[in-house]
């Protein structure tokens, strides 16, 4: 068990939530590494992000409701792996494409103030 995962029941959930989102960040960027997982390593890491991730939103779920930290968790993933898309693996860019990560980061933010009952 990684140390994310062992301090999960001491964290915030949406600081739980925050880290889960960055492991399928990492998991995602992986699967471009396995090689259709041919390849030990970067398959050992992927799975093990995989991992991590879920049972990270497995432990936020249980103060979050599953709709919105679900929701969250992808779009935390999508966002991340989009941008690290372009710098790592020369994907393209565009105002277009930088606008639709934009309204995914602002519907994040508006599931989170919602979801606290701030809205």
């Amino acid at each position: 068990m990684t140390a994310a995962a062992a301090d999960a029941s001491s964290m915030s959930p949406w600081l739980v939530l925050l880290v889960a989102g960055l492991f399928e960040t990492v998991w995602a960027i992986g699967l471009t590494y396995t090689d259709g997982f041919t390849e030990l390593v970067p398959s050992v890491a992927t799975l093990a992000a995989m991992g991590v991730s879920v049972y990270l939103l497995s432990r936020a779920v249980e103060q979050i409701p599953v709709g919105t930290a679900y929701a969250v968790w992808t779009g935390i993933g999508a966002v991340s792996t989009a941008i690290l898309g372009v710098y790592l693996f020369d994907e393209p860019v565009s105002a277009v494409r930088a606008g639709c990560i934009g309204l995914v980061v602002v519907g994040i933010a508006g599931l989170q103030v919602t979801a606290s009952g701030h809205a």
